[in-house]
């Protein structure tokens, strides 16, 4: 009967694989590595996911706001706008929900430069890993014949 006690461990000639130690930002190839929107693998998927959750909860609350206020509080979202002469869930809807969709799309990329930025990434540095040949490929995805 063997005892695994932190002595007997010590003893052992067992090596880690190197799983836990933290690399350095710079070392890692970001293109490569798998992606898992629950356990993300690299400082650069963490940060990037924190922008893409925050963003569609935004997207949720402009998109999706304007017809649940209306829901609940019909009384209030039927007012008719000054403006426009419409009532205001109608203006929201029409008018609000895609320039707020349009402006989160700015904001994000902004995030997302200023992310690749951060980590050193150059979207113009990445290689095509399609092979380039002189034949037209069908329009269909076969071989023409």
């Amino acid at each position: 009967m063997s005892r695994d006690t932190p002595a007997d461990r010590d003893k052992s000639n067992i090596q880690p694989d190197g799983g836990t130690e933290a690399a350095a930002h710079e070392d890692i190839d970001y293109l490569d590595r798998e992606v898992n929107l629950l356990r993300p693998s690299t400082p650069f998927m963490r940060d990037h996911l924190k922008i893409i959750w925050s963003s569609f909860v935004l997207w949720a609350l402009v998109v999706f706001g304007p017809v649940t206020m209306t829901a609940i509080a019909p009384e209030m979202m039927t007012v008719q706008t000054p403006l426009f002469g419409f009532p205001l869930h109608y203006f929201l809807v029409s008018l609000g929900a895609p320039t707020g969709a349009l402006i989160l799309a700015v904001v994000y990329t902004r995030y997302r430069d200023a992310l690749d930025q951060k980590y050193g990434i150059d979207p113009d540095s990445v290689e095509s890993t399609a092979p380039e040949t002189s034949e037209a490929t069908a329009a269909d995805g076969g071989v023409e014949q």
